[in-house]
Formats: structure tokens, sequence, C-alpha cells
């Protein structure tokens, strides 16, 4: 099964902050080779038992969203906000992705065009995740999920945007941070961030080198990645932090 070929709702539901915070449904991208099987995954044949919870979630979300719809064109004010609170703690709720080729994008893509609807999304995106207020806070997690949403619906709907890079950078930090801390989801998107352009100025790389060397105990791709940072990147500091700690390991491994 290739990396979301059901479609992505991501739904409309009003918050008092920001009645536009979740965007709207979003139709599946171009198909690509599947990420990679992360270690430690379920056996093979949890895949349809994902997908089905993936496709129950979208049923789910879609029938709350049309509820509501419903409610607020007869003028049922208080029905339609009902659905409008059912909706609030959904997208509250932390969902685990489960399997990532199902939720990370392949590492073919090509963000070449400058689509000006992608941009105004990753604005919108990263206001919401850099104005969340104290971490913990009801703010803080209703922004970071406000902005997970739009940054994903940005990969769903515009693939080929030259902004797909930086937004899985941003993903990374939000399933990183406290909001989440999906340690192994955030590895991926920063591993895409680079996959998607080489050349990118952020630190994907030691981000995505520490979370597999210090969180997720996968030595072996930290040092790869760590390896990489010291032949491939121009920063300073990043390459003598790549050089330290291959060397911190190499002596670990003596």
């Amino acid at each position: 099964m290739n990396w979301r070929q059901y479609p992505i709702a991501v739904g409309i539901f009003l918050l008092a902050l920001a009645p536009s915070a979740w965007g709207q449904s979003s139709p599946a991208p171009a198909s690509g080779s599947a990420a990679p099987k992360p270690s430690g995954a379920g056996a093979p044949t949890d895949i349809d038992k994902v997908e089905k919870v993936l496709a129950l979630r979208r049923d789910y979300q879609a029938a709350l969203e049309q509820l509501r719809a419903h409610y607020i064109a007869v003028g049922d004010a208080e029905r339609a906000g009902w659905a409008g609170d059912e909706l609030t703690q959904y997208h509250r709720m932390l969902k685990q992705a489960y399997r990532l080729e199902l939720d990370v994008p392949p590492p073919t893509l090509q963000g070449l065009q400058n689509i000006d609807e992608a941009n105004k999304l990753y604005r919108s995106a990263l206001n919401y995740k850099q104005n969340s207020g104290v971490p913990w806070s009801s703010k803080y997690i209703d922004n970071q999920r406000r902005a997970e949403l739009q940054f994903q619906q940005l990969l769903s709907n515009y693939p080929q945007s030259d902004k797909i890079d930086d937004t899985a950078y941003q993903l990374g930090e939000i399933y990183e941070g406290n909001a989440f801390k999906q340690y192994r989801r955030a590895a991926q998107y920063y591993e895409r961030c680079f996959q998607w352009n080489p050349k990118t100025h952020l630190d994907a790389r030691s981000k995505a080198a520490r979370l597999y060397d210090r969180n997720l105990q996968e030595r072996t791709r930290a040092i790869e990645i760590y390896r990489e940072i010291a032949s491939r990147e121009s920063d300073p500091k990043r390459i003598e932090e790549a050089n330290k700690r291959l060397a911190e390991l190499s002596t670990v491994k003596k």
C-alpha cells in the first residue's frame, strides 16, 4: 500500500481562537514508493488493521463535520455546538501513526515548485507552531495540533511545493516536542527534510542523528547520519558534534 492511498480528511471545526485552523478535506497526493519499514514495527499482518483504524478515523471525523454542517444549515446552534465540541476533543486526542510508511511521504518527492497556496498554508501552520504558549498548556497542545494538521495538509495537497523540506523539518520538531513525543516519527520527518533537499540549511541531520542515537538507541543509523554531517555539511558546530559523537561511539564499540 502506498503512502496515503486514501484521502486525508483534515476537517473543519470551530475553536474560539481560530475557526479555520484545521483546514479542509485534502485529496491524496500522487503515490510513490513506500517508506522503509521502521525497526520494531509489528508483523506485516498489522497493515490491514492499521489501514482500517485510519479509515475509521476519517469516517468518524467526516461524519461529525457533516452533522455539524447540517445543524448549522438548519439553525440548530445548540447541537452544532455539541458536534463542534466533539470535533475539538477528537483533534486534541493523541493519535499514533502505527505504521510510518502509511504516514511519512516517500523520500523520492521533489519539491521544485513555488506554489502560492502552499506558501500561505506554511505560514499559517508556522504561526500556530511558534505561538503556542507555555508547553503543556491547553493553548500549546491545541496550537501544536493545528500546526500539525496544516503542515500535513501541505504535504498532502502540494507534494511538489518547494516548502516540503521545511515542512518536514517543522513536523519533526512538532513530533519530537512535548505535545507528541513520537521520536521515531520525528526522526523520519527530519530525514525527509534533508532527503528532499540535501542542501538544506536546517539542522535536520543533527536532530535526526540525536534521536536515533539517544532516544531510539539505533546507533547504526545514527552513525550513518553523523558521517553524512561530517562529510557534507559546512556548519563547524554540527561537524564538531558529529565527529565527537562518532569518536565516542567508536570507543564504545571497541
